[in-house]
């Protein structure tokens, strides 16, 4: 029986969600890659959040799966956050620093101000390259 538990929600505006629960280590990762490469390989989905609330335990073999799947979504131009870690996983993470800090949220809600904020510059730049609207050519 499996010490890792996986729920993904529907993907909502880009963003997939998945809630990690349990020990995330040699042999329990490739349920999440196998979980994940199915979201991954979805065009719709331009981020990743892994909600790390209920996952208890990691090692390196669990940062080894996490810098590959950070990697991955990087060279195609998306992003994985990670929210709600317990303190024991924060720290192993801050330890190996396998994760840049700004990609590490207490809650869904700072990760969503995050995401609000990325948007808005984005929509920003935009608009600040784009044409006047009747301007002539």
């Amino acid at each position: 029986m499996s010490q890792l538990r996986i729920d993904p929600t529907p993907p909502h505006n880009g963003v997939q969600r998945i809630a990690v629960s349990g020990r995330l280590d040699a042999g329990s990762y490739p349920e999440l890659d196998q979980a994940l490469d199915p979201l991954l390989a979805d065009d719709r989905v331009s981020s990743v959040v892994l909600d790390l609330e209920g996952l208890n335990y990691i090692n390196s073999a669990g940062i080894r799966w996490l810098e590959r799947v950070r990697r991955a979504l990087a060279a195609r131009h998306r992003a994985v956050l990670l929210v709600n870690p317990q303190p024991q996983v924060r720290k192993v993470l801050d330890v190996v620093e396998a994760v840049p800090v700004e990609e590490v949220f207490a809650s869904y809600e700072e990760a969503d101000a995050y995401f609000d904020v990325m948007q808005r510059r984005l929509v920003s730049k935009v608009a600040a390259h784009a044409p006047e609207a009747g301007a002539d050519g």
